[in-house]
């Protein structure tokens, strides 16, 4: 399902009413304001699925009122470059909030927080506004109005779901809550983790196995997101049975029975809705909106000045991340010392001086996920190191791959017509099947099923075992366009778990660092750490690493007990007139 492009405001809060000066009658001409539906206008089956699909566009986080550079679908600041992926990239003074973010000098004045804020609630304002309409609308069947109520109380989730992982405490809105109620400063001192729950559950109940679109949510997606909220409580038999049931039997919302594809598929705009699409944001490009529905929210991530036309050079992995794909001569991950010795990388190198990509034994994993010197860029040509990035000293060598488009593909699948950024049609995986399997580990691992735990780590692993699924060298490396050779572009290996893993010590470590390899550089580092209980030791080892070369990073400082969640934003608190609480310690 594309973006719809077609915007829906919510109905009318109030009626103008104008009088007559001159009127002999009590008769009052009643008017609704410009820009506006009614009640009357939109209770029908029309009017419910125009105001579905305005919740549904807010899955980018575009449009809405808070939009902003930094506010994006893949939580590429919050998530990933918070939890240690990526530096901001790009120059110290550019965007600089997300400087704040990634070094947790943050406080509740940072526009940042403000803007995530309101897009998350104005998309849940606008689920809500679904379930309000269905009360009224006649021209539906019971089970149609069910579907659709599933349909926004699964979404009213997910946005509740992104505000609670970010903030801990925030206030849950149901359909109850709104202006013409005079009820819409709700306190956020309940843990809303059971309503959330309760919205999944419902979808799950009531939403069909198949759907019309790729993009719309089904039955098997919110049993995965039902399972996710089980697993962030740590509510580990409660999510096992629908992890097993997801992997035995769920199907995308096309039919098509989950499972893994080639790796890169998943970011390849021309394949990105496939067999491990479980719940995905989708785009659309040269549909007259100037890129606005293309992936407007990581725009800014790509090379700069090179390459896709208009990267800024944002969102630039981590020496850290690079060196995590290291493996031994079994091909397994250094789980304990991945930090030991560097990949090699051309910091300070220009790039008129001649560079050789290291030769160590990698994970292929990594070049596409991380763009380097000296290696295929998908088909843009050899990455070229220091010259597509704009400074680094901020930002490091490398460059990110993931949300950026094949050369062959521009125009098609990416926006010809957007002046700024790089706009492309490369759907956004809240859940993919291989985050399914491994979630599904993780849950395995705390019930004390090593083995079951283990054959699911391979299986992610051993999609990656074919040679064809690597990045290779180029025909002709003056011609990227001729295509690619038979030749791997580096050294890559990667094996199996040969046993089951000995102990749950080593099961959880080996789980926890199989997503952070699967999933870099997709918005869910940060979080995952916070759910292990381990986000001090990590990001503070992390920062030691990296302030070497990044010396900004030095103050960066993780106090436990308050960075663990963002500020509520001061703009909101003042707003709520004190019902809003402050996070603790901000």
């Amino acid at each position: 399902m594309k973006r719809l492009i077609l915007k829906i405001t919510a109905y009318s809060m109030s009626v103008v009413t104008l009088v007559g000066a001159n009127s002999c009658s009590d008769n009052f001409l009643k008017v609704d304001p410009l820009g506006t539906l009614s009640d009357q206008t939109l209770a029908n089956a029309a009017g419910a699925e125009g105001l579905l699909i305005g919740a549904y566009s807010l899955l980018d986080k575009v449009g809405g009122a808070g939009s902003g550079n930094g506010i994006s679908s893949s939580n590429w600041v919050f998530g990933s470059i918070a939890g240690g992926d990526a530096h901001k990239g790009s120059t110290l003074g550019d965007v600089p909030d997300i400087v704040s973010v990634e070094t947790f000098a943050s406080n509740a004045a940072v526009g940042l927080f403000n803007s995530e804020w309101r897009v998350l609630y104005d998309a849940i304002q606008r689920s809500n506004e679904v379930l309000r309409i269905l009360e009224l609308v006649n021209d539906m069947t019971p089970e149609e109005k069910a579907q659709k109520a599933a349909e926004a109380r699964f979404l009213r989730g997910h946005f509740h779901f992104e505000a609670k992982k970010k903030w801990n405490n925030v206030p849950y809105l149901d359909e109850s809550i709104n202006y013409n109620n005079g009820n819409l400063n709700v306190p956020n001192t309940e843990d809303i983790w059971p309503k959330i729950e309760a919205d999944f559950a419902f979808a799950a109940e009531n939403l069909p196995a198949t759907q019309s679109a790729i993009g719309r949510a089904n039955s098997w997606a919110a049993k995965a997101y039902l399972a996710k909220t089980y697993l962030y409580q740590h509510k580990y038999p409660e999510a096992k049975p629908l992890f097993d049931d997801i992997i035995a039997n769920g199907t995308n919302p096309l039919g098509v029975k989950y499972d893994l594809v080639n790796f890169h598929d998943n970011f390849n705009a021309e394949r990105s809705n496939n067999a491990e699409t479980v719940f995905a944001v989708q785009f659309s490009v040269n549909d007259g909106s100037n890129g606005q529905n293309g992936n407007r929210g990581d725009r800014l991530n790509g090379p700069y000045n090179w390459g896709p036309a208009g990267g800024s050079g944002f969102f630039q992995p981590s020496q850290s991340l690079v060196n995590s794909f290291r493996v031994d001569e079994k091909g397994l991950p250094y789980l304990d010392d991945f930090n030991a010795v560097d990949v090699k990388n051309d910091q300070g190198i220009p790039s008129t001086t001649p560079f050789t990509p290291d030769e160590t034994a990698l994970d292929p994993r990594l070049d596409w996920t991380v763009g380097r010197r000296g290696v295929p860029y998908l088909d843009w040509g050899i990455h070229p190191g220091q010259a597509a990035v704009r400074e680094q000293s901020t930002g490091g060598p490398y460059a990110t791959i993931k949300t950026v488009y094949y050369k062959g593909q521009e125009g098609v699948y990416s926006d010809a017509t957007a002046l700024y950024g790089i706009y492309t049609t490369i759907s956004y995986k809240v859940i993919r099947f291989a985050d399914v399997l491994l979630m599904a580990a993780e849950v395995e691992v705390e019930l004390g099923n090593l083995q079951r735990a283990t054959d699911l780590v391979n299986q992610v692993r051993g999609r990656m075992s074919d040679p064809a699924t690597w990045v290779h060298g180029y025909i002709d490396n003056n011609t990227p366009g001729l295509g690619f050779s038979d030749v791997p572009a580096a050294n890559y290996k990667i094996g199996l778990y040969p046993t089951a893993f000995p102990n749950p010590e080593y099961a959880r470590k080996a789980v926890r660092f199989e997503r952070k390899l699967e999933l870099a550089m997709e918005g869910h580092r940060f979080f995952d750490l916070v759910r292990y209980g381990t986000v001090a030791d990590e990001l503070t080892a992390y920062w030691q690493k990296e302030k070497a070369v990044h010396t900004y990073l030095g103050s960066a400082v993780f106090q436990t007990g308050k960075h663990e969640y963002y500020p509520i934003p001061q703009a909101q608190i003042d707003l709520s007139l004190g019902t809003l609480t402050p996070n603790p310690n901000y």
